[in-house]
């Protein structure tokens, strides 16, 4: 496919990149600097800034789907669907944060005591540009939120999936490596099981 990766040199952005170059994929890589992307077969660099609308949507005109994975509080979700949208990608797949996802009936992460002030604006941000996905009917997206920790590690393609709950291991702990939320969010792209849906990934 041809796909449009906008954030491709962040933590989770670069993961996704090296998974979506090993599987065969011809990605448009989206960053503000371009130096900080990793060099890869099928993948072109292009240097755009999240806020620019013209700009970015014309970047994505021409792909089969956008992949985002920009920080919410790096970005403006209105410019970034209103770019999705002028392009004519029929496919919009987001990078979400575990922050919205239900500890308990009614109740997300990011209201609980021990959520951790510092994530605190990013997450809500999150939240937000979920509930704001939730109202649009004619584009095709996908949110994929990770477990409560995410962070570099081990690529095993082992893992759970589940819907808006936090999933939790039988440990106690909430966790998945980028590099296997990379997987899993490759796995929609290339087959879709949640159309205009939320999902998670944990272990």
């Amino acid at each position: 496919m041809k796909v449009a990766l906008i954030g491709a040199s962040g933590m989770i952005g670069s993961r996704v990149l090296a998974e979506l170059a090993r599987r065969g994929h011809t990605v448009t890589a989206i960053a503000r600097d371009t130096a900080k992307i990793a060099k890869l077969d099928g993948v072109t660099p292009v240097s755009v800034d999240a806020f620019d609308e013209a700009a970015l949507a014309k970047a994505l005109t021409g792909d089969d789907a956008v992949m985002s994975a920009v920080h919410f509080t790096a970005s403006d979700p209105k410019i970034l669907l209103g770019a999705v949208k002028t392009s004519g990608v029929p496919r919009y797949l987001v990078v979400g944060g575990a922050g919205s996802l239900e500890v308990a009936p009614g109740k997300q992460l990011f209201d609980t005591p021990q959520f951790p002030e510092v994530y605190l604006k990013e997450a809500k941000a999150g939240g937000a540009y979920l509930d704001m996905l939730k109202t649009e009917s004619g584009l095709d997206w996908t949110f994929l939120s990770p477990s409560a920790l995410i962070a570099p590690g081990e690529r095993t393609g082992t893992f759970r999936l589940g819907g808006d709950q936090l999933l939790v291991a039988a440990d106690g702990k909430s966790s998945i490596s980028a590099e296997d939320f990379a997987i899993a969010f490759v796995d929609e792209l290339e087959k879709p099981q949640h159309s205009r849906k939320r999902f998670t990934v944990g272990y």
